[in-house]
């Protein structure tokens, strides 16, 4: 891992890079119409960020990745003075699936050592288009520390990420803009706190989910929603498992057991976990079930709640189960036997509200 030092002079909301404050502003937030301004308010102190340099080999990156219990991380860019990218679950999937279709060419060592930045270049050309065209390199997403909450929640909704850079607006080129991490979770636990002071003057909160047009559903409880819900046996192969959720574009989906009834979540993020002593150099995608890749997640971090909610909670009893950290969608389900209903996810939430 590589610890830049910066001077830090503007605060932020849970965390900010290594360093000791100088001096920081605070900025009132509260609600105006539908828009949310921006605040932080961390107190004095030293904290830390971890932040990977572009030029350290995709394989250390991912095992610090796992070792620290990231799911995305920055990518610094020692040439450029910022901030340029960043480093996910999706991309270790990614670097996996390429590992498996050449391992007999090239081997793991060759993709292995492939700095961060080499991975990207190279990530370009393996996953272009049908057309044999490569994927076209965008600039980095990020937002303004006076970009108001909703246009935040809007860009990282829009741009289908789960976390946005937010950059200090600098009148020169001096100084690092880099601040901190944007989440929907974090601007929703805020909400929350708000919401608390204001849930009796809004009657939309305490309705029943049943009646709400959120959420992605199973086709057998009659509900419409832009798609629907997925579900895979615990025998399911983990390939299939991935599959689905670079197809469906989503993070996560509910593993039930024969009868229907919730298991467990496999999400994006749970594939690091074969990080750990270099499990995926081992393995075959194509013989690895998902009970085995559960196993092995359990077998790092253990067993773990599976947070669900019911078509009866309200919207406030879902918006509070949401602001848990850590948990970033509830499984709906049906009560006497576990049966998997539908799913609300971070995304959803912030699409209703915002939409």
């Amino acid at each position: 891992m590589v610890m830049q030092r910066f001077s830090w002079p503007y605060g932020g909301r849970s965390a900010s890079l290594c360093g000791s404050f100088t001096g920081w502003r605070e900025y009132p937030m509260g609600l105006v119409g539908a828009e949310f301004q921006v605040v932080f308010d961390l107190p004095p102190g030293v904290y830390q960020l971890a932040v990977l340099d572009t030029q350290l080999p995709v394989k250390q990156a991912f095992k610090i990745m796992h070792d620290e219990g990231l799911a995305l991380v920055p990518l610094w860019d020692d040439h450029q003075g910022t901030i340029t990218g960043m480093l996910t679950a999706l991309d270790f999937v990614l670097m996996l699936r390429k590992l498996q279709r050449n391992i007999r060419v090239t081997g793991n060592e060759e993709l292995e050592m492939h700095p961060i930045s080499a991975w990207k270049e190279a990530k370009l050309q393996f996953y272009g288009g049908p057309d044999g065209a490569a994927m076209q390199r965008r600039p980095l997403i990020h937002v303004k520390d006076s970009d108001s909450l909703a246009d935040v929640a809007l860009t990282i909704i829009r741009n289908e990420i789960s976390s946005v850079p937010i950059f200090k607006c600098m009148p020169d080129s001096s100084g690092v803009p880099f601040l901190n991490l944007a989440t929907l979770q974090g601007i929703l636990k805020f909400l929350c706190s708000k919401l608390q002071e204001q849930a009796g003057g809004c009657s939309l909160l305490h309705n029943q989910l049943l009646s709400i047009p959120i959420g992605t559903w199973s086709p057998h409880t009659g509900r419409s929603s832009s798609r629907h819900l997925r579900t895979l046996l615990l025998s399911s192969p983990l390939n299939t498992c991935l599959d689905f959720l670079l197809e469906d574009r989503v993070s996560s989906i509910p593993i039930v057991d024969d009868k229907g009834a919730l298991h467990d979540v496999y999400s994006l993020s749970d594939i690091m976990a074969l990080a750990k002593n270099d499990v995926y150099a081992r393995i075959e995608l194509e013989q690895v079930t998902v009970q085995n890749a559960l196993d092995v997640q359990y077998q790092v971090h253990g067993r773990r709640q599976c947070y669900t909610c019911l078509q009866t909670n309200t919207l406030l009893e879902v918006l509070e189960g949401l602001s848990i950290p850590g948990v970033r969608r509830l499984v709906v389900i049906e009560q006497s036997t576990r049966f998997v209903e539908g799913i609300i996810s971070l995304r959803d939430i912030f699409t209703f509200l915002l939409g």
